[in-house]
């Protein structure tokens, strides 16, 4: 500094190369190689990773706190802690905020999180997706209520913006107490295993009060949140992969919510091919026989590539993106691999959340059917499985996206109007010829139906009478006919022509615009 002459050009130059330098460096050498040792990378490397080569615009790079309790005038790094930008991703516009841990732990304080809240205000301005790398220790306890007004100021940035720009939270480090709340209200979340950690109240303060012996692992890590809570959409090995993962889920989604999603349009050849018959032998003769629904998801889509999100959450139902004719797609579908496809309150909030999202960024929704109810069980029903269950129709009923539905297998009472159905107001209803859109199985059936039949035949003849029943049953209502004839159901096809209908079903529907009564907003089941 001494060195410098300010009241000179060439030092005024020199000056604030020095300070960018200061910036850039602005946590110690051992807080980076405590970051390094723990297998994390530093705020700047994330962001390097992410973002196109030199592309990275910084903002606010020179802000520093204004605290002077506990000894915080006598440290006041540049940048205050977070990083906080715009660049672009494979060359399309994003902003960026990166929490940097070698600096007071990452802790939020009132200028960091002015920082923040500037940048989401870019983001919403211009346009364009904003993502939020997180590793923070939480609120800067020293600066008190200041900290947490900026965490409120950000919940509401968070809220404004759903649904009108994409918002992606990487979890890359601790994130705790109010902190958690951001990536929450974010579109997806995406942590890394063994170094990610989200809670509302950390292992110590819970073995304090509940008494209760929980590791941070256990508690909030990324395995936890990706297979248990739900909190998470991806649990990447590491953070490179989780960087990955971001960008990959960016090429699906628009810039904002009036945009299309990116798109690299190729005519698809509509000529049978062997790979479309495989899928006439898939389904099983026996209807308790389960099969891999990938299978028919991969058939249909582009290069068979399905971007799955929540894999590891509620299995017996499968959602992700994918590319028909090079424009992206959403896609639901029960997994009959898992609890023979039921949907539970973990799946119908699952799916609810990905056709929102789908619906409020102009991506067309592919649901494919294969479910014999919702799953019975006291702990589903007093855990609310009616109200829970009901956002899905919700989500389905004020998707105005283009909905093409395709029942394979079961379709059963009150599931088969749940999962996209013409009653929802799904624009193309597609059956195959497997299908069997019923209130309910034979079995269950004949035994209300027929009960009486039952008992008065002679105990030798009544296994053989309960056979004919569900015979008849079978015969007479376990089939896409009935519902064909209704107009429930736009069309019974081969299996092997549903990329075929597919494509031209989606094609038709590009041009498709539906918008529901004005209202402030609807009240879904929360």
């Amino acid at each position: 500094m001494n060195d410098i002459d300010i009241h000179t050009t060439a030092g005024k130059l020199a000056d604030l190369q020095r300070r960018i330098d200061e910036a850039t460096h602005a946590g110690s050498a051992r807080a980076v190689e405590k970051q390094h040792a723990k297998g994390k990378l530093t705020a700047r490397e994330r962001i390097e990773l992410l973002l196109d080569d030199g592309s990275f615009v910084e903002l606010d790079e020179f802000a520093r706190h204004r605290s002077t309790a506990f000894g915080l005038q006598d440290n006041k790094p540049y940048g205050d802690g977070v990083v906080t930008g715009y660049g672009t991703v494979e060359g399309r516009p994003v902003a960026v905020f990166s929490q940097d841990f070698t600096v007071f732990g990452g802790a939020l304080g009132e200028v960091y999180g002015q920082k923040i809240i500037k940048v989401m205000d870019f983001a919403l301005k211009t346009g364009c997706p904003v993502i939020g790398i997180n590793d923070s220790g939480g609120a800067r306890i020293q600066e008190g209520v200041m900290a947490l007004g900026m965490y409120g100021e950000i919940f509401r940035r968070n809220t404004h913006a759903s649904g009108v720009i994409p918002q992606i939270s990487l979890v890359v480090g601790p994130c705790a107490g109010g902190a958690v709340y951001s990536p929450a209200i974010t579109d997806f979340t995406i942590m890394v295993d063994q170094t990610s950690h989200m809670f509302i109240t950390g292992p110590d303060v819970i073995k304090t009060v509940t008494g209760e012996d929980v590791g941070f692992e256990e508690l909030g890590g990324a395995r936890t949140h990706n297979t248990t809570s739900g909190v998470a959409h991806h649990m990447a090995g590491d953070e490179k992969d989780a960087i990955e993962y971001v960008k990959t889920l960016l090429s699906y989604l628009p810039s904002n919510n009036l945009s299309e999603p990116p798109a690299f349009p190729e005519d698809a050849d509509l000529a049978r091919t062997p790979q479309d018959d495989e899928l006439d032998t898939l389904v099983p003769d026996s209807a308790n026989q389960p099969y891999d629904m990938h299978t028919v998801i991969e058939h249909v889509l582009d290069d068979t590539e399905f971007f799955e999100t929540q894999p590891l959450f509620a299995p017996n139902i499968l959602t992700g993106f994918g590319r028909v004719e090079g424009h992206p797609v959403g896609i639901v579908a029960n997994q009959p691999m898992q609890f023979a496809g039921c949907l539970d309150i973990d799946a119908s909030e699952k799916a609810a959340r990905f056709v929102r999202t789908c619906d409020a960024f102009n991506v067309p929704v592919l649901t494919f059917v294969d479910v014999p109810g919702f799953l019975p069980g006291v702990d589903q029903e007093h855990t609310g499985i009616i109200r829970r269950g009901a956002k899905l129709i919700y989500a389905y009923a004020e998707a105005t996206v283009p909905l093409i539905t395709v029942i394979t297998r079961k379709a059963f009472g009150g599931a088969y109007d749940v999962m996209g159905s013409k009653h929802l107001g799904a624009d193309l209803n597609l059956a195959w010829p497997t299908s069997q859109i019923a209130v309910m199985g034979a079995q269950g059936a004949v035994n209300i139906l027929h009960r009486r039949t039952i008992a008065a035949a002679p105990e030798t003849e009544q296994e053989a009478t309960r056979t004919r029943l569900i015979q008849e049953y079978e015969d007479t209502l376990l089939n896409p006919y009935t519902a064909a004839e209704r107009g429930y159901i736009d069309a019974v096809i081969m299996p092997s022509d549903t990329r075929a209908h597919i494509v031209r079903g989606l094609r038709q529907l590009r041009t498709k615009r539906e918008s529901l009564p004005p209202k402030k907003h609807g009240n879904i089941p929360l």
